[in-house]
């Protein structure tokens, strides 16, 4: 029936006016479609160059020009977006003084309401360029733009400013105006500054802040993230806080009702572990345990690692046992710290039948893992079962790396076998590109003290070839094993170094 009524009144109008009551042009739809073909008439106007100067209007930027242009060929107002679209256009071609005309002409000339988003771009774009203090008059106008702001301008703000250890001096007065803007500080504020505060290490300006929200009469609640963000931070070397500091501090934020994760003891573990406070360490594995975390391999690695270079070996054995109960799967960082401690007090036999079990359980022993019994065996004088541990090594497929040719050489000179050291370091300049010059001065002293010069000069000569200089004390070893043998006016030590190069060093000098 009512439809009827309004069908009639509508073929009445059209009787009398002879047009419909409502223009089928200008229905929604018709009105974003007509928007949209003004933005691309913008956008195709970019790629035409400018007009000239007595062209173009003074008051107002080229880009803007045709903004409105565009717009009114559609008989349509622009939006917000087409605002943006100028405003990021001009920033992507860097004339950022171009872009206060275009604010300003929103400001006076039109009346639509800009979304707080738009005003968020731009501040984001203001600090991409480093132009902070454009980005903070901007949020100060934009109550003037029709637009409300809330937090989340002032949040991109503050994130802004923060990144900045220059401007960071502005926070105090835009949270002061912010109040002016009736934009109430929330938690999210706090947790924006905190984490700025963090990355710039300037941890104890975060505690103040944090403090600050536990005191306020509004009562802010302090989240997890915040509380693990500031204990990470704390937890850093170059904070320099003391163990006592760092476990006190822990116990402050529980008392706030955070619960700890695994992550946040992991890194209280490793500061503790890294100040060399091994039994504070193993008393936060105990606290994980006891608030019902089960720490996991890598807190045990860390812990065991500490309290074997304190060597206590009973709380190693106790402590590796107690993670195998556990169900825990040892990996092989795991197994190197373990096999180091059992090395540590010559129990080297245990050593290698726990990289034997570490192959049965396929968990592949790496050079670390060889170096370590390598280094115990060398230290024994084994050095012939050093031999098989290095070509057991190689048939694992395993390289020997600087540092095993450096235990094997050291061992054979301890052991007398000069000789075998100086193969050693010819392999060793044959398949390594520039090795220290350090492994070869013991090698070459022990070989002047027993009178083989000649094996000496051969070797110096390869390493000329390979730009490794000797020590000094090796010069000084093969002058004093020459004794009357070398004839100064015959030696043969010139030919070791190249004629021009050496010349050049010398007018270099």
């Amino acid at each position: 029936m009512v439809r009827s009524v309004s069908l009639k009144r509508a073929n009445l109008f059209l009787r009398q006016n002879r047009r419909w009551p409502h223009s089928p042009y200008k229905t929604r739809w018709h009105q974003t479609f007509n928007q949209q073909q003004a933005i691309e008439i913008l956008k195709k106007s970019l790629l035409l160059p400018p007009p000239t100067p007595p062209q173009q209007n003074s008051n107002q930027p080229h880009l803007l020009s045709s903004l409105l242009h565009s717009f009114s060929i559609y008989n349509c107002d622009p939006t917000p977006q087409a605002y943006l679209f100028v405003i990021k256009t001009l920033a992507k071609t860097s004339q950022f003084n171009q872009i206060q005309s275009v604010l300003d002409h929103i400001e006076k000339n039109e009346n639509l309401e800009i979304p707080e988003s738009v005003f968020v771009d731009i501040i984001k774009l203001y600090a991409d360029a480093d132009r902070i203090q454009e980005a903070v008059c901007l949020f100060y106008r934009i109550p003037k733009f029709r637009c409300v702001p809330s937090v989340y301008s002032l949040n991109t703000l503050l994130s802004v400013v923060c990144r900045n250890r220059e401007c960071i001096k502005l926070v105090p007065k835009i949270l002061l105006q912010s109040r002016l803007m009736n934009i109430r500080i929330e938690e999210s504020c706090f947790r924006v500054l905190i984490s700025c505060l963090c990355r710039m290490n300037r941890v104890g300006f975060a505690i103040e802040i944090l403090n600050c929200m536990i005191n306020d009469i509004d009562g802010f609640v302090v989240d997890a993230k915040t509380c693990s963000l500031i204990l990470s931070s704390v937890c850093e070397r170059k904070n320099g806080l003391s163990g006592v500091e760092v476990l006190r501090f822990l116990q402050e934020l529980k008392k706030l009702g955070f619960c700890p994760g695994m992550a946040d003891y992991t890194n209280v573990i490793r500061y503790l572990v890294k100040m060399e406070k091994g039994l504070d360490a193993l008393g936060v594995l105990d606290l994980m345990k006891s608030d019902g975390i089960m720490p996991d391999v890598v807190c045990y690695t860390m812990v065991l690692s500490r309290v074997i270079a304190e060597e206590d070996y009973a709380k190693a054995e106790k402590l590796f046992d107690e993670l195998l109960v556990l169900g825990l799967v040892p990996d092989v960082y795991t197994y190197n710290v373990y096999i180091n401690g059992l090395c540590k007090q010559n129990n080297v036999e245990a050593g290698i039948k726990m990289v034997t079990c570490m192959e049965e359980l396929r968990c592949k022993p790496n050079t670390i893992t060889y170096n370590t019994i390598l280094q115990a065996l060398c230290k024994v004088g084994e050095v012939s079962r050093s031999r098989e541990l290095v070509r057991e090594m190689r048939l694992q497929g395993i390289a020997p790396n600087l540092q095993t040719y450096s235990i094997m050489i050291g061992g054979l000179v301890s052991s007398g076998e000069i000789v075998e050291a100086c193969s050693q370091l010819k392999e060793v300049l044959d398949k390594l590109p520039r090795p220290p010059s350090f492994m070869f001065d013991e090698t070459l002293c022990g070989l002047c003290y027993k009178g083989k010069v000649s094996k000496v000069l051969e070797l110096l000569k390869e390493m000329a070839n390979k730009n490794v200089t000797p020590g000094a004390r090796v010069w000084e070893a093969l002058l004093l094993s020459s004794g009357s043998k070398l004839d100064f006016t015959d030696t043969s030590l010139i030919d070791l170094v190249d004629p021009v190069s050496f010349q050049n060093n010398i007018f270099d000098h």
